[in-house]
């Protein structure tokens, strides 16, 4: 079982991106259909930590995490080419580990990866 969380940080201007809604879904057996598990919003040095219910560990399987870019950069006065990034990952069996996935974002571009 996993624990996941994020960070999102705004390199356009060199900030943390505060206020970003984030969703996590799991796929289900078949992976035509997502599961919404949990959601939340970036807090104002960009993380989210509580994305899975009562810090609930996740089992393993295929996961997404969907960033509304458009919102935030709708509120903070900029357009946005992107206005959601999705960012599937994997947590294999028997993984008992914090999955961290940080997202760098700027209005016309994103960069992600498996962070620590």
């Amino acid at each position: 079982m996993s624990r996941i969380t994020t960070h999102v940080l705004d390199i356009a201007i060199g900030c943390p991106a505060e206020g970003v809604p984030v969703a996590l879904e799991r796929a289900d057996p078949n992976g035509s259909a997502w599961e919404l598990v949990g959601r939340g919003v970036t807090d104002a040095d960009g993380r989210l930590s509580d994305l899975a219910p009562d810090g609930r560990r996740l089992a393993a399987g295929r996961y997404r995490l969907t960033f509304d870019t458009g919102a935030y950069f709708t509120r903070t006065g900029r357009q946005a080419f992107f206005p959601e990034v999705a960012v599937a990952f994997a947590i294999g069996e028997g993984d008992d580990v914090h999955e961290h996935v940080p997202l760098l974002l700027s209005p016309y571009g994103y960069s992600t990866y498996r962070g620590s």
